[in-house]
């Protein structure tokens, strides 16, 4: 599935289900068919959405403890593509469409 984000302030952004429902966890809002995010609450899910960046960046960075070994399963240092990455259209559709005072929503 995709989801389909659309602002009257931007294009519309396209995403695979997967990357669209974190980004949607990471700023608090339910992953569903439809959805909005206000332009009041696009700067908090902006800051979430920095948090979390700065937080696997820090832990990615970090070194690993001396008796682990890396299993296939390490997301944060195996992650293909980063959440910076992925992040950051979402992240400038938000701050675009606070700024014209226009909403984001998904599924209409």
């Amino acid at each position: 599935m995709l989801y389909k984000f659309k602002s009257k302030a931007t294009a519309d952004l396209v995403m695979l289900q997967p990357n669209a429902e974190e980004l949607l966890r990471i700023i608090g809002k339910p992953a569903g068919p439809t959805g909005i995010i206000t332009a009041t609450q696009a700067g908090a899910a902006i800051a979430a959405l920095k948090a979390e960046i700065q937080r696997r960046e820090a832990q990615r960075e970090a070194p690993p403890p001396a008796d682990t070994e890396d299993g296939p399963g390490d997301a944060a240092k195996d992650e293909a593509v980063s959440l910076r990455h992925r992040a950051a259209p979402f992240m400038d559709m938000l701050a675009q469409s606070s700024a014209a005072g226009k909403d984001v929503v998904w599924g209409v």
